[in-house]
Formats: C-alpha cells, structure tokens, sequence
C-alpha cells in the first residue's frame, strides 16, 4: 500500500485528524482548507499525499472518565475531538523467537479481549526480500508460475472475446433485418411501404443478382430497351394482381409475375430462417460469454496469488543486497461500536441522544507491525522468521461511511497501480460492450410477454468485469451514488456531523483511546514488560 493510512484517515475527516495549519515559506497555510479542496477536485488518494494527521496528545483517562465512572465532565466541551488520537509503539527485538506469535497473539486477542468487536480486518500485507536471500529466488519463482497460468487463461479468454465481438456484428446485421420484417407488418402505411421497398432492394442486390444477366437490374440497364422499366414496375406492384393493371407489354409482365411470386415467397422464408439463425447466435453468445466467466473464474487465483507474491514493500537502509534479510508490513484494524444509549442510561448524555437519529460511530483500533526478519529454511514446507519487529497501536473513531470509505480506499490503492494501465485503456470500450450484451441477451431466458427485471440486474454479463471482478468490490447503494473522479480515483460526499454527532464522535473517540490504552497494556503485561 503505497498511501499512509493515518494521512488517508486525515484526507477523509480532515475536521478531527488532519493538522489546522502548517508553516509553509514563511507563512501558516490552513491545511485543512487545502485538503477539502484536493478531494473535491482529484479525490482522496491524491489529497492523502498532502494530509498530516494531528501529532497525538497525552490524555489522563481517569480526568476524563471510564465508562460508568464520569464524574464533572462536559460532554459538550468535545474533549475527544480536541484530542483525538491515541497512539503507542513498542518495540521488541529477539533473535531466539519466532516472530508469528507476536502477529497472531495480536490478531486472536483482538477478538477476545473486546465483546463488542465486529471484525478484524488485514488491510496491509507487504514484504521485500533481499536479492542475494533464498526466499527472494523463491517467491520470485512462484510469483511468475503464477503470472504465466493466469496469461494463459487470459489469452484463450481474448479469444473467446474476438468471437463475442463478430457475433454482436452479426447480431446486430440481423436486428437491423428482422426490424424491416417488422415494420412490414405494420399498421402504419409509411412504415409498411417504406420496408416492403427496402426488402425489394435488398432482395434485388442479394437474391435475384445471382441470375446474373437474367436478373432484373441486368435487363433494366442493357441494352433491349423493351426491359426499361422493369425495375419501376417491380418497385411499384405490390401483388400479382396489380401487374394486369399496369401498362406493360407482355413479355414485361410475364418476367415480372415471375420475380414478383418468387420476392412473395422470399420475404415469408427468409423472415422465418433470420429469426431462427438470430435466436441461435443469442444463444451461442451467451454460451460464449459464460466460457469467458468460466475463463476468469480459473483465472483469478492466480491473479490474486501472483499480486500477492509481488516484493512491495518501502525499500530501506536495513534491506541490504547480500544479506539473508526480509522485511514485512502488517496492518490490521479492529472495530469496536460505541453505543450512546449505554451513555445516556448512565447519565452521562442526556436523554435527548437516545431519540435523536444519529449514525453509528466506530471506535477503531489500528495496529501496524513492521517486521525486520532473517528467513530461515523450515523443512519443504517454508521458513521460519525470527528478528526484530516495530508495533504501532493507534485509535480512531470513524462513522460507518467514513469506515466503509476508508476500506474501498485502501482496496484501490493496493489494487489500482497494477490494473490502472488495462482498465483505464479499456473502459470506454467495455462499456459499450456490456450494452450490446445485455441488448441481446437480456430476455434469452424469458418466455414471450415476461420479464424477470430481478435477473437482469443480477448477471453481469461483461466478460472483462468478470475477469477482473476479483479486485473490486462489490457495488452496493452508497457505491452507486459515488462519481469517479481522475485517475479512476473514489470521491464520495460524506455529510459533516450535526452537533449531536460531535458530541456522540467525541465520546466514541475517548472509547477507542481506552481501548487502544488497554490493549496495549494488556500486551505487556501478558509479556511481562512494564505497564501504566
């Protein structure tokens, strides 16, 4: 993940984390205005490069008040917001023990120590090897089996899609056709006149030419003038029993009864044989795009496996070329919920925050881990890792859609450098595709008269979305209302807190500092180092 998560943080609320004002030549610049700006016009990502998250204060928790246990504070005074963050690094170097128990004892109590935690999600997974190491030779090697079975995959899956693109050609032809045959039977007169003259033409230029000199336009414009106006009085006559009616010599009239019966007849079979040979290429296009599907599902674990295998991590002076070194990046967050009733019936909020309609606030619990690791051979299956490791415990409070925001931010970053280039060449394109997929396949498995709308929606019938749906998320209601800005950058309005949200985000904030606090104590004291 290239982007700092404390300063994404800052970039989505930057009235709570991110720094009033900076000294910049000379002069104070409101950074916050600045930061606003930048995600109106180019989205979070890019304003996250400019956001600094507040330096973290010292709080005494008991001044303020354990839950249950508030006494002489003002709720209204928001003594979360003017403090906000919580913050605690420890360090812990031991060459003799392995360093998955650390990350796992993190994770596991994560979801013991706290009742109310929704969920514990991973949200930076990264790592670098040195050059001159084993395990870079490695995972290098199984990074790119990985990459050459998803290009195999993906080239048979282009094939497939050239096929999908002559048979919307076709597809298209045919509807254009079989539209004629419809008009033809309209009870409109000049629709019907005008496609029962187009089905002539098209009747003259594919059909009766291969008479070759016999065939009406043959004999029009040669040179026995006596089949002049041929073409006009087969334009003209609409059935057999007009020709008597015109006035033709007989040679004319015979020759026109002729061809006149035979386009007749023509126009009843050839509808009957397009609409069949259309209903079967529908049918092949879908077999088509569902061998696309099956394509991409095969796909997509090596994709992921082949993304996640790639050396990512910040190069720095403790990566050393010769050296048997690898550093790794963990992040994890925990999510807690604050519930202001609970305050309330403790007489810490008034009664009036139990009826107003407030959003929910999240406390949320950051623990980043930054391994520096010497990977020693553990059998066939692996390595073993042993070194030194930083841990850094942060708290915020978000409300849901700056959580959910945070997540699809952070899912983009890590994903976007590697598909901005495909997605960002195709789209246009794609997108018109998906329309003329949906166009013909959308009532394929429907009975005349009915339409299961329920459907539709559902199938996502774009192949190459398919292909790469493995590194988006899922487009749910708030999704749909977000605009993409340049880059392919999220930008998403989230509505600034009401004043009672202030005060209900100033309480979730002091909870997500006790729990940062706890856990953090609750670390060390378990690995008996010194506590608060």
């Amino acid at each position: 993940m290239a982007v700092n998560i404390h300063n994404l943080i800052a970039a989505i609320n930057p009235e709570v984390y991110c720094e009033p004002n900076i000294e910049e030549e000379g002069k104070w610049i409101n950074l916050r205005d600045r930061v606003k700006k930048i995600v109106k016009e180019k989205g979070y990502l890019v304003a996250a490069e400019t956001a600094q998250v507040v330096e973290p204060k010292a709080m005494d928790l008991g001044e303020i008040g354990l839950p249950g246990s508030v006494e002489n504070v003002n709720p209204f005074k928001l003594p979360g917001i003017k403090n906000p963050i919580e913050k605690h690094l420890l360090v812990y170097d031991s060459t003799s023990q392995n360093l998955e128990p650390i990350y796992f004892w993190i994770l596991d109590n994560l979801y013991q120590e706290y009742k109310s935690m929704k969920q514990v999600d991973k949200l930076v997974d990264n790592f670098i090897s040195s050059p001159g190491s084993g395990h870079f030779s490695e995972t290098g090697q199984k990074a790119t089996k990985m990459q050459d079975e998803a290009m195999k995959l993906i080239g048979v899956a282009n094939q497939v899609v050239k096929s999908i693109l002559n048979l919307i050609y076709d597809l298209k032809e045919f509807r254009i056709r079989l539209d004629l045959y419809d008009k033809y039977k309209s009870n409109k007169p000049e629709e019907k006149e005008s496609a029962f003259l187009s089905l002539k033409q098209i009747w003259m230029d594919t059909v009766d030419m291969k008479r070759g000199n016999t065939s009406i336009k043959a004999l029009a414009l040669g040179s026995q003038s006596y089949f002049v106006t041929l073409i006009d009085a087969f334009m003209k006559t609409k059935t057999l029993k007009e020709i008597d009616e015109i006035d033709l010599n007989d040679r004319v009239k015979r020759l026109l009864q002729q061809r006149l019966g035979e386009f007749l007849n023509w126009i009843l079979e050839s509808e009957k044989e397009l609409r069949k040979r259309y209903e079967i290429e529908r049918t092949y296009l879908k077999s088509q795009v569902n061998t696309v599907h099956l394509y991409a599902r095969w796909a997509k674990p090596y994709l992921r496996a082949a993304r996640k295998l790639e050396q990512n991590a910040a190069d720095t002076a403790a990566l050393v070329t010769a050296f048997n070194t690898v550093l790794f990046e963990l992040t994890l967050l925990g999510q807690s919920e604050y519930r202001p009733e609970d305050d309330v019936a403790r007489g810490d909020l008034p009664k009036e925050f139990k009826k107003a309609k407030l959003r929910k606030y999240q406390p949320l619990i950051i623990v980043e881990l930054k391994f520096r690791s010497i990977p020693e051979r553990a059998g066939q299956q692996g390595y073993g890792f042993r070194g030194r490791v930083e841990i850094t415990f942060t708290s915020y409070a978000l409300n849901k859609d700056e959580v959910q925001l945070l997540k699809e931010l952070i899912a983009q970053d890590d994903f976007g450098d590697v598909f901005k280039f495909i997605q960002g060449a195709t789209e246009e394109s794609l997108g018109q595709l998906k329309e003329d997929i949906d166009f013909f396949l959308k009532d394929l498995d429907e009975k005349p008269g009915k339409k299961d709308e329920s459907n539709n929606n559902s199938n996502d019938t774009n192949p190459f979305s398919a292909l790469f749906s493995a590194f988006k998320k899922s487009e749910s209601s708030d999704e749909k209302k977000s605009e993409q800005k340049e880059g392919d950058i999220l930008f998403k309005e989230i509505k600034k807190d009401s004043d009672y949200e202030k005060v209900v985000r100033s309480m979730a904030i002091i909870t997500a500092r006790q729990e940062c606090r706890k856990f953090y104590n609750l670390y060390k004291k378990v690995h008996e180092m010194p506590t608060f």
